[in-house]
């Protein structure tokens, strides 16, 4: 019995330090991908450490126990929203009240007078063999947001998006060579005169300058692939150019097959210089497991932002029949700021202006 014993507590001790050690390269993705790889479970990481530590309580090994649970709590804390510690990404620290009075929804109206008016952008993976694709054009129908955002928008998809042709006039599809995972961005508001809507040439990404009642703002859909051993990295660095050309004020939604905290997400942020909004939570969970085990899915669905651009809410919606949920993201534009007058320049011209009076 105590030999059963034994090998238990060395069984557990051995499985805490290689979780310890996969949590450790977590921390290191930006050295290498592989590393990386092991940030996107910190979360499940943290967590199985944890339970491997405990019984390990009451045992020899109980000061390294107590080091692997202090360990893991400030792991699992790097993930949260809610938590106020230090960020190594960059992420809006939290959702900012729409000022003045209640928010306001245009639809298709024009921005009303004297009010913040808040917009709707629906980011979707689609999911390119969805059994189920008449879910997602009645959850368009029934949310109605401004824009819309899609992934895995394969050829069968087509015809279906043509449904909403009428609703959604103002579009640019891109296709993946293999017409599987291509990307879309639908528009019921039109794009800004003298634009063109643009893809990259593999179907990664596509951006659109929409005009929002007279503020120009390039919005884009992104799918990035797989993590390591896959080619995500090097398709980041392939789409340094796009993330680099957007606006000012832009916003960009999608499956980054990333999480937030992850080297990748805050790459893919630095190069467009984005921030990352806080996230709802997992919003993957493979396809074949039951809903209820939404917990331990990942939240590999980002939205980015920058410039006048001020996200109020990012919040999950009822799935659609892909493996991913759907984001519903609200967001309003900062009023314009006036350029504060140097007192320098007001000391001048007040003197100039005396001068030319007792002149």
């Amino acid at each position: 019995m105590a030999r059963v014993r034994n090998m238990m507590t060395s069984a557990a001790f051995v499985a805490m330090l290689g979780c310890s050690v996969a949590l450790v390269a977590g921390f290191f993705g930006t050295l290498h991908p592989a590393f990386d790889s092991f940030a996107h479970f910190r979360v499940h990481l943290a967590v199985l450490m944890a339970l491997c530590a405990l019984p390990l309580l009451v045992t020899s090994f109980r000061l390294q126990a107590a080091a692997a649970l202090l360990f893991a709590g400030a792991a699992f804390a790097t993930t949260s929203n809610i938590l106020p510690v230090p960020r190594l990404w960059p992420v809006q620290a939290a959702f900012e009240a729409n000022p003045g009075d209640q928010p306001v929804y245009p639809g298709d109206q024009s921005v009303y007078p004297g009010h913040n008016a808040v917009y709707r952008l629906l980011q979707m993976n689609l999911r390119f063999n969805n059994p189920t694709p008449e879910k997602v054009l009645s959850l368009i129908g029934r949310t109605q947001p401004d824009v819309i955002t899609l992934d895995e928008v394969s050829d069968m998809w087509k015809a279906k998006l043509g449904l909403l042709s009428s609703a959604y006039p103002y579009r640019i599809l891109c296709p993946y060579p293999n017409g599987v995972f291509g990307v879309a961005l639908l528009s019921r508001r039109p794009f800004a005169a003298g634009t063109q809507p643009r893809c990259d040439r593999r179907g990664a990404i596509a951006i659109a300058t929409v005009d929002f009642g007279g503020t120009d703002v390039d919005v884009a859909a992104v799918h990035l692939t797989w993590p390591w051993p896959y080619n995500q990295s090097r398709q980041i660095g392939g789409l340094s150019e796009e993330f680099a050309s957007l606006g000012e004020t832009s916003i960009m939604a999608g499956d980054c097959n990333a999480v937030p905290w992850s080297a990748a997400v805050r790459r893919v942020a630095d190069l467009g210089k984005l921030t990352v909004a806080p996230s709802p939570g997992p919003t993957w969970l493979y396809i074949n497991l039951p809903d209820f085990l939404r917990f331990a899915g990942l939240p590999i669905d980002q939205v980015f932002s920058k410039g006048a651009v001020l996200i109020h809410s990012v919040s999950r919606l009822e799935g659609t029949g892909s493996d991913h949920l759907p984001l519903m993201v609200e967001f309003s534009f900062r009023p314009e700021q006036k350029k504060p007058v140097d007192e320098d320049e007001t000391a001048t011209a007040s003197v100039t202006q005396h001068g030319r009076t007792r002149g």
